[in-house]
């Protein structure tokens, strides 16, 4: 009898997994009428939440998406970050890690998600230089976002690659990709409409058919500049009457959604922590519910800019306002994956105006908590400079390929010796040294590039200038942003020549090779190293109050930027940078040269 018990729920199983897989492969039709988007020929509402695999560990991915679905969601968008995928000239790479786009858009439809795909080329999203691959900055010419034969030669490329990855997972051929965005908020930036076309036919080129959709602000120049013939009207946010109205006249033959609604806000160093009010969200998401919109919450979770993936504004020559590490983005889902009070807002209400079924609310993550762990210095930047590389004047970072980090310019001062010291321009936050001795720091952001130079007792004193670049420009007119020192060096109006270049990438190979080479000659720019030993891992949250501005690299990975101005000051670290046994903690700090213990907690703050 049991056995006979056994082989039913065998077949039993069979069937049901054969049914679930031929669901999941069922192909369907997503297209636009004049007033709504059609799913199979009947009206469907998008109720999308917006996340990037990127910026979201790969084991989370699943959790994530069944956080969304858990809050009212039918639909998860996606930022595809070009430079995330070639960050080296024609070298692609969708396979390993969090890159693997195609793995998240699967797992989107194994949990019964519709996905929009947000795929640029350019994407502004807070993200280093809008995801454009910065091997083009190395062009001094290049122009961006236009017909620009070289910008459009790599772009084509790209579409070319990324298309081959997505187009089995268009809906129309089983998978679950409804709609599929051409470039991003054009209309802020430019008009080039054989631009935006040509991006349309690029897509369908290579596979990609449509439908598609813009996305602007809700504005009549920015819509006429941004959106494209047969190509839905998103607006940037849709949140009235007025909104969507704007986008009937721009053009009343194709739907109109909003297609980013803030539940949240970005966060520049030195800012207060963004925490929009929420009593006006609730009205917003009130409104399109009961109006019928279709929307998408930008963003539903925003994870995290590891390493050097933060991206910058700048609304004039000299502004730059370097984004936080954190993305959590006062999001409805939490920077570590918990759902905070407003997602349970949020949920009540979707809840009020959607037929389907809202599944619970998955279980949050374990967190665990790391007691103080004491750094000890490990070596300094002055001991590891590579060999250097010889240049008239100073020439930014992207000339010599690379893209992140730092680069150190050393020259003898001749003539002038003492005096005004002008760097035009220092992208994006400079220590100059004298001799070894750290004289004074400038700052790019508010133009005050000049300092004054003591006077040393050297003949020929030795002049240092090291540079952090801290994330390319991603949105508005300033997106050309290199790093280094972008033009000249002048001591009391005299240019200084004859220099010798360093590059300092910092990378996670570059700081996992590093050997001990410390006390002697303790200067400003030392790398700390620690060890701290786990019974069990879990997600934690690395206070670096102690300390005042640098990197942190756990276990070999860069957790990404601290700076003491805050707001943060702890970093996230997912469970699965850690290991249970020993565990190591490298700091490279720029302008603290005495050792300081770190710390894990349970929460970001």
């Amino acid at each position: 009898m049991n056995k006979i018990r056994l082989i039913k729920a065998l077949l039993t199983c069979t069937i049901l997994f054969t049914f679930i897989q031929t669901q999941a492969q069922q192909k369907h039709v997503f297209s636009l009428s004049k007033n709504d988007f059609l799913l199979d020929g009947k009206p469907f509402r998008i109720i999308s939440g917006e996340m990037h695999p990127a910026r979201i560990p790969r084991a989370y991915w699943r959790h994530r998406i069944k956080m969304a679905k858990a809050m009212g969601c039918n639909t998860i968008a996606a930022y595809i970050f070009w430079n995330y995928h070639e960050s080296k000239e024609g070298i692609f790479d969708f396979k390993t890690d969090n890159h693997n786009i195609a793995e998240f858009i699967r797992i989107c439809q194994q949990e019964g998600m519709w996905v929009i795909l947000r795929p640029g080329p350019y994407v502004c999203a807070e993200w280093d230089w809008g995801g454009l691959p910065t091997y083009l900055l190395k062009i001094p010419d290049i122009k961006i976002r236009c017909m620009d034969s070289r910008y459009m030669a790599a772009v084509s490329r790209y579409v070319n690659h990324l298309s081959k990855e997505v187009k089995p997972l268009l809906c129309t051929n089983g998978g679950p990709i409804i709609l599929t965005q051409i470039e991003n908020e054009y209309g802020s930036y430019g008009n080039d409409k054989t631009y935006l076309n040509i991006l349309k036919k690029l897509w369908q080129q290579n596979g990609i058919p449509g439908p598609y959709y813009t996305a602007d602000g809700a504005t009549a120049h920015m819509l006429d500049a941004g959106t494209v013939d047969g190509a839905a009207i998103g607006l940037d946010a849709g949140t009235s009457d007025k909104d969507f109205e704007a986008a009937t006249r721009q053009n009343p033959n194709v739907p109109s959604f909003s297609s980013e609604t803030y539940p949240g806000w970005l966060t520049h160093w030195k800012e207060q922590w963004q925490r929009p009010d929420t009593n006006e969200l609730k009205r917003d998401i009130t409104y399109l519910l009961k109006s019928g919109k279709s929307f998408n919450f930008y963003v539903i979770h925003g994870g995290t800019n590891f390493g050097f993936t933060a991206g910058a504004n700048a609304f004039n020559p000299t502004q730059f306002q370097p984004d936080i590490t954190s993305y959590d983005y006062d999001a409805p889902i939490s920077e570590h994956g918990n759902a905070t009070p407003k997602y349970y807002m949020l949920r009540k209400l979707i809840s009020q105006y959607v037929k389907y079924k809202i599944p619970p609310v998955p279980a949050p993550i374990k967190a665990i908590e790391i007691p103080e762990v004491k750094l000890n210095p490990l070596t300094s930047i002055w001991k590891i400079l590579p060999k250097p590389i010889a240049s008239a004047q100073p020439k930014p970072m992207e000339y010599y390929g690379q893209n992140q980090g730092f680069i150190l310019y050393r020259t003898h001062l001749i003539g002038n010796k003492t005096g005004t010291l002008t760097i035009t321009e220092p992208h994006d936050f400079a220590l100059i040294f004298i001799d070894g001795k750290l004289v004074d720091t400038v700052n790019r952001n508010g133009g005050h590039w000049s300092v004054k130079l003591p006077k040393s007792e050297s003949k020929n004193p030795l002049l240092d200038i090291l540079v952090e670049g801290m994330g390319h420009i991603n949105f508005a007119q300033y997106m050309i942003d290199r790093k280094g020192i972008t033009d000249r060096v002048t001591l009391n109006g005299m240019t200084l020549m004859d220099w010798q270049t360093y590059l300092l990438p910092m990378s996670e190979k570059m700081v996992a090779g590093l050997k001990p080479a410390y006390p002697e000659g303790i200067q400003d720019g030392v790398f700390y190293k620690g060890q701290f030993a786990l019974a069990e891992t879990g997600d934690t949250f690395i206070d670096m109050s102690k300390y005042t501005r640098g990197i942190v690299y756990v276990n070999g990975h860069n957790l990404g930027r601290y700076w003491n101005v805050g707001p943060q000051q702890r970093l996230y670290c997912p469970a699965g940078w850690l290991k249970t046994g020993v565990n190591d903690i490298t700091v490279f700090d720029t302008m603290q040269n005495t050792a300081a213990t770190v710390k894990g907690y349970k929460l970001p703050e």
